[in-house]
């Protein structure tokens, strides 16, 4: 690997913070459900379609450093790199999302609470 890849680095870093974050401190338990996973592969198919448009070698719209990246491209050209960046976003969406859900509902009174009596 070139030692100046920082682009395939910082995605490799950034998905396993993400993976300890859910693992070691969040613990939504979304890695075990077919919903994150469905929502994975949605999320996938779109980004073939646009990223491959966006980083066809024949007629780039983005070009990527040649220096800062692997250089395996798959599939249409697309930077393997930009999947792992995609992984890690839509689960930290996911992630914070979900806590955020967990601690309103935490907090939200139940109906028998807000009765005065």
């Amino acid at each position: 690997m070139n030692p100046l890849a920082l682009y395939p680095v910082a995605t490799l870093l950034t998905m396993v913070a993400v993976i300890l974050i859910e693992l070691l401190w969040l613990k939504t338990g979304i890695f075990r459900t077919a919903q994150y996973w469905v929502s994975l592969a949605i999320m996938m198919s779109f980004q073939v379609l646009v990223d491959g448009w966006l980083t066809k070698l024949s007629n780039p719209i983005v070009i990527y450093t040649p220096e800062t990246m692997l250089g395996v491209r798959f599939p249409w050209d697309i930077p393997i790199e930009d999947f792992g960046f995609g992984f890690a976003m839509l689960t930290l969406t996911i992630l914070i999302w979900k806590s955020a859900g967990r601690r309103t509902t935490a907090t939200t009174p139940t109906p028998h609470e807000n009765t005065r009596g």
